[in-house]
């Protein structure tokens, strides 16, 4: 939570609080420590601490259980006890603002980006091409280029390819020689693109990175969700993403320097199946990112279970360290342990390597960069509970934020717009493209903050959920007026003189009972999931 403009992250034993500055934490971090160990709620601390602060984040939601950040914390006796223990006497249990948001669409907001975004370079290093089919991918795009063949799914990319080695003996004085072993192998690994779902993310409308960069109505920062847990299995894929989402940070935001607070927030959660078997292209750019990065007023944090799990590179970037338990039950375990002590600034009270071994879940060992840039000492601390609900979300409550969102018009439907497979394939010119694209932006640009149709969207909504609450209260008055029967009749059934009273009357008197209320719970569900998805 947020205190002192600051993130109030843990306590120690002595309720000394530890803070992360919110200024800082543009210097990057690292949470780590073994499964069952608390990173999740350590992750979700620090997510909402952020929000408060206005500073929107980005999540690889990995394991699918951060949107309970959508909904306040429910009290029990765990939460009491954390209260005493760090000398909390006023609390408040709260949402928070979340856009979902998933590749595949099931389980949040489409991403999408488009072939020619993406760039040959890039594409070439993440698909493992050799130097002679990195050539070959690369006239491909120059005369799509220069025939204005615009790239944007995956069709356009084999229709040109298709094409382009069709005509090679055309194209082979100015663009140099096109070998069909190339051209067969950019094929097959395109093929297996599409099979982890390529269709899915490349496309239009392309994501505007700047729309992760919001705060709510509030102030609040809004928090991205990645779902990622499917993402994560297919490994070219989210490679291929989060070069393509680093790369348009790095290029489209200007230099700020030092800021009071950062711009955005990025987390990968379970960042050891980032690394592991990744790419060197896309570990390059994560370091060129980290290092570079922070003068563009981005943070960067990596959850992980071993700080081992980072590159070498990568690790020495992390400035903002939190580390719960970790187990030495092997030689290699030691070592692993050892070199986690060694990353903090060693505190002459506290025997690190045999602190980490030690730690119970919820407790962690915290560095922080303090105002002039240097780290605190290695502190033994218990991690703050989250002021947002544990677990995960309900599918109706997912369906909801995703309804809500005020993005959807923008993003929700897919457009295919003329490009290189229509021309190419006799379905559609080069003019009839540019009108095409004429058209789609004069509508698109209806839904942009600012404008009359967006304006008059918002108010459309408002009244919605206007009508929405109405038919709530007023179901909620039939329910409490039925319940108010119920308990009079069997009131009236207790005071009456008969002793017996037939077995056929009371499955009567149940089963209308029973069947009013189901009615009146029908209509409940079917008001509010009607006025959702008008």
């Amino acid at each position: 939570m947020l205190d002192q403009n600051a993130v109030w992250l843990a306590t120690d034993a002595s309720q000394k609080r530890s803070y992360l500055l919110p200024q800082m934490s543009n210097r990057h971090g690292i949470v780590s420590g073994a499964t069952g160990t608390g990173k999740t709620t350590t992750l979700k601390v620090m997510i909402e601490g952020f929000s408060e602060a206005g500073i929107p984040t980005f999540v690889a939601d990995v394991k699918g259980d951060l949107a309970s950040l959508s909904l306040p914390g429910e009290h029990n006796e765990n939460m009491q006890s954390r209260f005493e223990r760090f000398g909390i006497t006023e609390w408040e249990y709260r949402d928070f603002p979340v856009q979902l948001w998933d590749i595949y669409e099931e389980y949040g907001m489409p991403v999408r980006a488009t072939v020619s975004s993406m760039g040959p370079v890039m594409l070439s290093r993440l698909l493992g091409l050799s130097d002679a089919q990195e050539g070959v991918l690369n006239v491909v795009f120059h005369i799509a280029d220069d025939r204005g063949l615009k790239l944007i799914d995956l069709k356009d990319l084999t229709s040109t390819l298709q094409y382009v080695y069709d005509h090679r003996d055309e194209y082979r004085a100015e663009y140099g020689n096109v070998a069909s072993v190339s051209v067969s192998t950019i094929q097959r690994i395109l093929l297996q693109l599409r099979d982890q779902g390529g269709d899915a993310f490349f496309g239009e409308p392309e994501l505007d990175i700047f729309d992760w960069i919001r705060t709510d109505e509030n102030g609040r920062g809004i928090v991205n969700l990645l779902h990622s847990a499917s993402l994560i299995q297919k490994p070219r894929l989210y490679s291929m993403f989060l070069l393509w989402m680093l790369g348009e940070l790095f290029n489209r935001l200007p230099e700020v320097g030092d800021t009071e607070k950062p711009k955005i927030v990025f987390f990968f959660d379970e960042a050891h199946l980032l690394f592991k078997n990744a790419p060197a292209a896309l570990v390059d750019k994560i370091e060129q990112v980290v290092k570079l990065i922070r003068s563009k007023g981005v943070g960067v944090f990596f959850c992980t279970q071993s700080p081992s799990d980072i590159p070498d590179s990568v690790l020495a970037q992390l400035s903002n360290r939190v580390q719960h338990a970790l187990r030495a039950y092997t030689p290699n375990d030691r070592k692993t342990v050892k070199a986690a002590a060694d990353g903090f600034r060693q505190n002459p009270d506290l025997n690190l390597v045999e602190a980490i071994t030690e730690l119970k879940t919820g407790e962690a060992i915290v560095t922080f960069l303090q105002e002039d840039g240097s780290p605190t000492m290695a502190e033994r601390v218990f991690i703050m509970p989250p002021q947002s609900r544990f677990g995960t979300v309900t599918d109706e409550k997912r369906n909801e934020l995703i309804a809500q969102s005020d993005l959807r018009a923008k993003y929700a439907e897919a457009y295919d717009p003329i490009s290189a497979y229509e021309i190419l394939t006799g379905q559609a010119t080069a003019e009839d493209a540019a009108k095409e694209e004429e058209i789609h932006a004069e509508e698109t640009s209806a839904y942009e903050p600012g404008s009359m149709e967006y304006e008059m969207e918002q108010i459309k909504k408002r009244k919605a959920e206007m009508a929405l609450e109405k038919e709530r209260l007023k179901l909620e008055q039939e329910r409490t007026k039925l319940e108010q029967e119920k308990a009079k009749l069997a009131e009236q059934k207790k005071k009456s003189k008969k002793k017996k009273t037939s077995s056929t009357a009371k499955k009567v008197w149940n089963t209308a009972l029973n069947t009013t209320t189901r009615n009146i719970t029908n209509r409940l569900i079917r008001g509010i999931l009607g006025n959702l998805f008008k």
